[in-house]
């Protein structure tokens, strides 16, 4: 595992749990907004990587004190040793949350059947139409992601779906047609953008909590525990 950061305390990350979030370097998109450039841009290879068995002893220091851990980037399913690192915090009697992109919808479904996921969060980037520009990846194949929300759609792990809004990458229709793809009784949670510092691309903006509370209003016609996080 390449790990690329630690933050040692959340309790917002994981729901209903005090965990720690660890952060994997690398991803295989490009989105312009992302806050995390630093871990996606694999020319950024300078920066400090945290030994395992730093995090490990990390974890058995804290234990009575954590219950989970949540571990995202990046886009965690590109790490090849992933399965065998969650087994090992499973082993430590952890609870684990996966946060991903769904593009590795066979990752997403091994880990499920092993047993090795107690809550995913995966990041619809926008409607399917829009998911290229959204992406930063000119003719993008949606396919892969739209296995992963069907899978998680089954139902065999807890989990949500979220959006992060983007003026000029999100609107009114375009939350309507996620809506109309997902529709269902799953949690969807929607998203301030914030401009960390530390983005793919400049020039991103938010949009307005009037703006928001209107998309949220169109998206609870097919998704009625559809939120605005932080609410």
């Amino acid at each position: 595992m390449i790990i690329k950061g630690l933050q040692k305390l959340t309790l917002l990350d994981f729901p209903d749990k005090i965990a720690c979030t660890l952060f994997t370097f690398g991803c295989n998109f490009r989105c312009p907004f992302c806050h995390n450039a630093s871990l996606v841009l694999t020319d950024r290879t300078d920066e400090s990587v945290m030994p395992e068995e730093e995090f490990f002893t990390f974890l058995a220091r804290r234990r009575g004190m954590l219950q989970g851990v949540c571990i995202t980037g990046g886009e965690p399913t590109l790490q090849p040793d992933l399965p065998a690192f969650i087994a090992r915090i499973k082993d430590m009697g952890y609870a684990v949350k996966l946060d991903t992109n769904g593009y590795r919808p066979e990752v997403l479904r091994r880990l499920t059947e092993a047993g090795l996921l107690d809550y995913v969060a995966m990041d619809i980037k926008n409607s399917l139409p829009l998911y290229g520009k959204t992406v930063g990846i000119e003719s993008f194949d949606t396919r892969p992601v739209e296995e992963s929300m069907d899978y998680l759609m089954e139902n065999r792990v807890p989990f949500e779906f979220r959006t992060t809004l983007v003026r000029g990458l999100h609107t009114v229709d375009s939350i309507r047609t996620m809506g109309e793809r997902l529709a269902g009784p799953e949690p969807f949670f929607l998203q301030a953008f914030k401009d960390s510092g530390d983005l793919i691309c400049g020039g991103m903006e938010g949009i307005s909590p009037s703006e928001t509370r209107a998309m949220l209003d169109v998206l609870r016609r097919h998704i009625p525990n559809a939120q605005i996080r932080g609410e």
